[in-house]
């Protein structure tokens, strides 16, 4: 059974930092892609930024050069680092894994950023 918990979030002034961790199990020895996507009150859910099975990794424009994502294989973890935080970075970040056509996700951690 996989499973994603999350740890890490809270409420931070804007410019400041926060560092989410994710913790995969269940999943076996195989790398498979991971990353976070987010959704903030009523706005569809967005792909903010992914780790391949190789280790490329993408992100949406709005966070290139503030957040950076990595991986701990021996750990089965992701982490993303996120400088620079802004208010419209608030929302419920949910870390996710991608098993052949499917995305297994975390519970979801809140991140406040007040102005």
């Amino acid at each position: 059974q996989v499973q994603l918990v999350e740890s890490g979030g809270g409420l931070v002034q804007a410019g400041g930092s926060l560092r989410l961790s994710c913790a995969a199990s269940g999943t076996g020895n195989t790398i498979y892609p991971m990353g976070w996507y987010r959704q903030a009150p009523g706005k569809q859910r967005e792909l903010v930024t992914s780790i391949s099975s190789g280790g490329s990794t993408n992100y949406v424009d709005s966070v290139k050069g503030r957040f950076t994502i990595s991986r701990d294989i021996t750990k089965n973890t992701v982490s993303l680092q996120m400088n620079s935080l802004k208010p419209e970075d608030t929302a419920v970040y949910y870390c996710y894994v991608r098993i052949y056509l499917t995305n297994y996700w975390g519970q979801g951690t809140q991140v406040t950023v007040s102005s």
